[in-house]
């Protein structure tokens, strides 16, 4: 897994590339964690680049949705491929999230 952020004025993407998985949720956790205690009002996960979410990986999502409204700033999830979006469907988890279909539209959203 490789993360990379970027901002776009008020609103931080964090590009996921690879496999969401166990051995990489600390990084993410880290990372989410840094973001969150900047003034930006919201978090963009690019997920065109994850091929895979395993019971863990799931867990961290869960628990940035978690830490994002703790911390009054919202949280979206971009790009999902079919294989991520059944994950999430199978796994009930659908719902839990706001997914949008391209990067630009997630980031637009917290306008």
């Amino acid at each position: 897994m490789r993360i990379r952020t970027q901002d776009y004025n008020n609103v931080t993407v964090v590009e996921l590339q690879g496999e969401l998985d166990g051995d990489f949720a600390e990084m993410l956790k880290n990372t989410i964690t840094e973001i969150i205690t900047t003034n930006k009002t919201g978090l963009v996960l690019d997920m065109r680049s994850v091929a895979f979410i395993d019971s863990r990986g799931l867990e961290e999502l869960l628990w940035a949705r978690d830490y994002c409204n703790e911390n009054k700033r919202g949280i979206r999830l971009a790009g999902l491929d079919e294989n991520c979006s059944k994950i999430l469907e199978i796994t009930r988890l659908e719902n839990e999230f706001d997914c949008y279909a391209e990067l630009s539209e997630a980031v637009k959203s917290f306008e």
